[in-house]
């Protein structure tokens, strides 16, 4: 029997924004996950007993406290992590999260991106251990209406033709504003919660959701197995894991 794999903590702010296709390598890798609900008032762990942490997305803006006074821990706890070296992967709102925490603006960009629209590699993405595992132009699911300037430090890893900050790493952080790791099932859920719905008519119309998973589907396969890559990069380069094999 394998000896128990090392342990990640997940930071989820919603139900329906797990890992998803970073949770599926998680697995195959034997890695243990602590998740904490962090919307659901769960109480934050001490993030030195695991070996990095994942932050997912959500409907809150990184910078609203007054309605969400979870925030201020949690950025807290993510400033401390992540300036002491802690491997870090947020995604979306994790991505914010993780600029805010290193004292950048996080803010409403001048409109919604929603929808599977092209991101672009920059050319320090090639010089990194898991940017150089993104294509050059790729697509991926866009559901978000904040945006954020680059904090002082990282390196700029991706853009889009809406927003200029899509990807970027400070030391062994990673920030990605877009969503590789969805699928068409969760997509669609998405369709269902008020503040995605709303950034969905307002720039898609009231009839956008059967359109965006119509893209989504046609695109699934290559942007899962792309998250998987970038993922396993991350968790052997960065972490510095070596995939276990999994007792069943």
């Amino acid at each position: 029997m394998a000896a128990p794999g090392p342990k990640l903590l997940v930071l989820q702010h919603i139900a329906c924004e797990p890992p998803a296709a970073y949770e599926d390598e998680m697995l195959a890798w034997g890695v243990r996950i602590e998740r904490v609900m962090v919307d659901q008032g769960d109480a934050l762990p001490d993030w030195r007993e695991c070996a990095g942490i994942v932050a997912m997305g959500g409907p809150m803006g990184a910078y609203e406290d007054e309605r969400f006074p979870w925030l201020v821990a949690e950025r807290r706890l993510i400033a401390d992590a992540v300036r002491a070296g802690t491997p870090y992967w947020g995604v979306c709102l994790g991505a914010q999260l993780l600029a805010a925490s290193l004292g950048a603006k996080v803010y409403p960009g001048p409109g919604p991106e929603v929808g599977v629209l092209p991101v672009f590699a920059t050319p320090a993405a090639g010089d990194d251990p898991v940017g150089a595992k993104l294509p050059p132009a790729f697509r991926a699911l866009q559901w978000h209406g904040d945006t954020f300037d680059l904090p002082e430090g990282a390196v700029w890893l991706a853009r889009s033709d809406a927003y200029e900050q899509q990807a970027f790493v400070f030391q062994r952080a990673y920030g990605l504003q877009f969503h590789l790791e969805v699928d068409v099932a969760l997509a669609t859920e998405w369709g269902e919660v008020p503040a995605y719905a709303e950034s969905l008519r307002t720039t898609l119309g009231a009839a956008g959701l059967a359109p965006l998973i119509g893209d989504l589907r046609r695109h699934e396969d290559d942007s899962i197995q792309l998250a998987r890559e970038l993922f396993a990069a991350w968790l052997e380069r960065v972490v510095g894991l070596t995939r276990q094999t999994v007792s069943r």
